[in-house]
């Protein structure tokens, strides 16, 4: 059974993408197709506020494109030499906080300690965070992108904890969405399941798949990589027939194993 994945594939220096091995251990196909393309910005003023560690209590990432910014930043030989030299023993004396494996993954890369990444989305991650800071701490930097929710955010005001966010990339629709899109459903037919990876991939994705799909939509099992993920889903009037346990691509292939056999799924060839 073919499963799509609206997705970036993994960096091909770092071996196959984990979540087409997940699946595939359920002998389901897999095949990615990139959704998104970002545009980075801002990334003096970002560099300049992780210059000043003294002025922060700790950083939050939610997001893997907010450490690809970092390590944009990174690629200039006078930032890399500050960071290497102090600027990264002494942000590590401080908390760093992360929603998801693959962007704690991240975080260790340029040297630091990521903590609360089992939480798996903001609004768990700002309970972590409400549980371990004072509203008398200094601010946390948030680097984000200009999509995100204001969970995270609102919950810390709520609780009088500092904030100061940084926008650090804008999301776009990727330029051969549309024609890939078309291309797989034409070679490879309905798949028996469509997976959302972002709330921004709905948005992108979801017309061309109902126009491509047509009477046999009903027939797809749609998932969600998580809660957030869903709950856009649901806004759209997409039915959300599984959604993963944990942002991991175990959890995901277990979720649509289960969702496939339960349903008894059958899909024209």
């Amino acid at each position: 059974m073919k499963v799509l994945l609206l997705k970036d594939p993994k960096d091909k220096e770092s071996g196959p993408d984990p979540y087409i091995q997940a699946l595939g251990s359920y002998r389901f196909e897999a095949t990615l197709i990139p959704v998104l393309s970002f545009e980075f910005i801002s990334l003096e003023s970002l560099f300049e506020k992780l210059s000043h560690p003294e002025c922060y209590g700790g950083l939050i990432f939610t997001s893997p494109r907010a450490l690809e910014a970092i390590k944009i930043c990174l690629k200039e030989k006078s930032k890399n030499e500050a960071w290497s030299k102090s600027l990264k023993q002494k942000w590590d004396t401080k908390p760093v906080y992360v929603v998801g494996k693959a962007t704690a993954s991240l975080v260790e890369e340029i040297g630091l300690t990521p903590q609360g990444e089992t939480s798996g989305n903001a609004e768990k991650l700002a309970e972590y965070i409400c549980s371990r800071e004072k509203s008398s701490s200094s601010a946390l930097l948030f680097p984000c992108g200009a999509l995100k929710r204001e969970v995270l955010p609102t919950v810390l005001r709520e609780k009088g904890i500092p904030l100061e966010s940084l926008t650090v990339y804008q999301t776009t629709q990727h330029a051969h969405l549309q024609e890939s899109l078309s291309s797989y459903f034409s070679q490879q037919g309905i798949p028996a399941s469509i997976v959302f990876f972002s709330p921004s991939g709905v948005k992108f994705c979801l017309q061309h798949i109902q126009k491509l799909s047509g009477d046999f939509i009903n027939h797809i099992k749609f998932a969600a990589i998580g809660p957030t993920t869903a709950e856009a889903m649901e806004a759209a009037g997409i039915p959300v027939s599984c959604t993963a346990e944990s942002p991991t691509p175990q959890d995901l292939a277990t979720g649509i194993q289960k969702a496939l056999h339960l349903h008894n799924c059958s899909v024209p060839k």
